[in-house]
């Protein structure tokens, strides 16, 4: 009687995460079982946060025009054609909202141009699939369109799913982030990710229980800000669950406020418990630069909360060496990690490993 054979497991499929900041898009790869092999970040602070998170991933810490390919296919043990997925995020804050409001020349902005850098690496890396995320602007610019031809070339299908401008809070986000994500394969057409219900400020921070400000133990949730005094009476003036300063008494509105067709609206402003937070940016936690006073707390939220909005684990470790602004502007520019296991999950039904 012959014995059993053992059967052979298939392996993870393979990733490289370019532009990988504090680590989120590699933590979503992750987390839809892909075995990320490679990032590359230049900035010191980011690079030493993903390192803390990811220390069996290699770290570039390079300029991406720095990093040659075939450097990194000897670094990642594969050959041309071998890896699965090419993930990233080149910075396009050019065509941010923001910038477009303050009418700033953005499409010529340098960074812009980071795009073609991964266009480099696909053309010499040769993934399986691609995934890049971006603003939303970028979906309808010129760049894109040389882009996408540029891709079909290589044999990626592309068609006009394959770039869509999305709400990350119909994928298990508890925020309000609208982000453009381009997924293209060239085994298979990818097909959009599942969709779930809405998860409110109320069910995100219910369910991880945070202990009050000033007793967790975690230096990004016990900071208490040195706020002045008349700054503290407007946060204790705004009215809880959803309100705004516009319900303030005249003699806390800020002198910069006081013409209405002024400003935006939301700074000051409390989240509500039962709508999704606010988009997540480089100042949250700052009441000046939006909706980021805690629904019924007279403070504004901590740093671990908005890393929590964006889809982060607890206790996803930060490096504060540069100061807290540093922090909340990876938390801010982080893509949000369930997001990117969602939309990673479709990758690997294209390549029918699932």
């Amino acid at each position: 009687m012959k014995a059993k054979s053992t059967p052979v497991l298939p392996q993870k499929l393979t990733a490289v995460d370019l532009f990988s900041g504090a680590g989120g898009l590699t933590l979503g790869l992750k987390q839809a079982d892909f075995n990320v092999l490679a990032g590359v970040e230049k900035e010191k602070i980011p690079a030493a946060t993903y390192r803390l998170n990811h220390p069996d991933v290699h770290c570039f810490e390079n300029d991406i025009r720095e990093v040659g390919a075939a450097a990194l296919l000897k670094t990642i043990g594969l050959k041309r054609g071998e890896l699965d997925l090419l993930a990233g995020c080149p910075p396009c804050q050019g065509f941010s909202t923001l910038r477009t409001r303050k009418k700033s020349n953005a499409v010529a902005d340098d960074r812009n141009d980071l795009l073609f850098e991964f266009l480099r690496i696909v053309e010499a890396v040769s993934p399986k699939a691609i995934m890049m995320e971006n603003v939303p602007a970028l979906a309808q610019d010129n760049r894109m369109k040389t882009f996408l031809k540029r891709i079909s070339v290589l044999g990626y299908k592309v068609g006009r799913k394959n770039v869509r401008v999305e709400d990350a809070s119909e994928y298990g986000v508890p925020q309000r982030r609208y982000r453009m994500i381009l997924l293209a394969s060239k085994i298979g057409q990818v097909e959009g990710a599942e969709k779930s219900e809405t998860i409110t400020v109320r069910k995100c921070l219910d369910a991880v229980r945070l202990a009050p400000v000033g007793e967790a133990g975690d230096p990004l949730h016990d900071h208490v800000p040195n706020r002045a005094p008349h700054v503290k009476e407007i946060i204790r003036n705004i009215p809880k669950d959803g309100g705004s300063r516009t319900s303030l008494p005249e003699h806390l509105v800020l002198d910069c406020h006081k013409n209405k067709k002024s400003g935006f609206r939301d700074v000051y402003g409390r989240m509500s418990w039962d709508k999704v937070s606010p988009t997540m940016t480089g100042g949250c936690g700052n009441p000046s630069k939006g909706r980021y006073l805690h629904p019924e707390e007279d403070r504004a939220i901590s740093l671990r909360e908005a890393a929590l909005f964006q889809t982060f684990p607890a206790d996803y470790r930060f490096d504060l060496t540069e100061g807290r602004g540093k922090v909340a502007l990876m938390i801010g520019n982080a893509l949000p990690p369930e997001f990117i296991r969602r939309h990673a999950i479709q990758i690997a039904k294209s390549l029918a490993y699932c």
